[in-house]
């Protein structure tokens, strides 16, 4: 699944090419169409395909915001500020093309689902293989109650003190520190990969509950964090799998990994051990990480 990286890659990406220009036209592939027709609302949440295509009809993409794993896309309509909310989920793309053709890997071409055409006559497409993805429309980002229980973001400057002050609530205090940080109420944005990669930089390991870890050493781990947030949004996000940016490139950061999916610890040699922390798959070192 895309995280704050890989999101924030994307959102970089189309602000360039598409802020300024107007939605003048929505198509919904069959399949999307076929599911909504039987009940199961696939891609396009909330109100229904209709009430999404006349909302955001004439309306003016002013800019691509993201807040944690979510793009929100800015439009400007009738003089009022409305969103289109986009979660990846595990397959999701975003490309912006003259022809889906241009489109490069078959299997995303294959698998589009929405088509919106500007007013510069190039098209905003969204591909999703597994359809695992949401797209809404808002109003307001209040119409999505999951935005308002998002932490600050990694970089805000009270981001360590609401960091800190998460970790101490009742919820998280007995969880696994790594179920803990992966929550977007502690900080926004950090998922399975970045969690692996920061908890091995401190050398925590990741099935300790949260309350045994000292004031320091949570500070430290809040700083590794950040720093692998950091190095993530500046090698273009990890490609593990499906994840490609709006030019349909990979990202860099999967060659940077230190423990995540890997079979020895890079720093003794010792055999990765395997764990699920809140449904997810653990790598650690039980050497190095304590």
């Amino acid at each position: 699944m895309p995280e704050l990286p890989e999101v924030e890659h994307v959102k970089r990406g189309l602000t360039p090419k598409i802020a300024g220009l107007t939605i003048v036209e929505t198509v919904f592939s069959q399949t999307v169409i076929n599911a909504h027709e039987s009940g199961r609302k696939a891609v396009i949440k909330g109100e229904g395909l209709d009430y999404f295509r006349s909302s955001v009809m004439n309306a003016e993409i002013e800019t691509v915001d993201r807040r944690s794993k979510y793009l929100l896309f800015r439009l400007k309509k009738d003089d009022r500020t409305e969103w289109i909310l986009s979660h990846l989920g595990m397959t999701g793309a975003w490309f912006v093309v003259n022809d889906v053709e241009e489109i490069g890997e078959l299997r995303f071409r294959n698998h589009v689902h929405v088509i919106f055409t500007l007013s510069n006559e190039q098209l905003l497409v969204y591909s999703d293989i597994r359809r695992f993805g949401e797209m809404r429309h808002l109003k307001d980002q209040s119409d999505h109650p999951p935005l308002l229980a998002i932490g600050p973001e990694p970089f805000d400057a009270d981001a360590e003190s609401r960091f800190l002050e998460a970790l101490e609530w009742t919820r998280f205090s007995q969880k696994p520190i790594k179920e803990s940080i992966m929550h977007h109420s502690v900080i926004a944005g950090c998922g399975n990969i970045y969690a692996t990669e920061a908890l091995f930089r401190a050398r925590v390991n990741p099935k300790r509950k949260t309350e045994r870890l000292s004031l320091q050493k949570k500070k430290e781990l809040f700083g590794h964090i950040v720093d692998v947030l950091k190095e993530g949004i500046e090698a273009g996000g990890s490609s593990i799998s499906d994840y490609r940016n709006v030019n349909g490139e990979a990202g860099g950061m999967q060659e940077r990994l230190q423990m995540y999916a890997k079979s020895a610890c890079p720093l003794c040699g010792y055999e990765v051990k395997k764990a699920v922390i809140g449904g997810r798959t653990s790598h650690y070192c039980p050497k190095c990480q304590r």
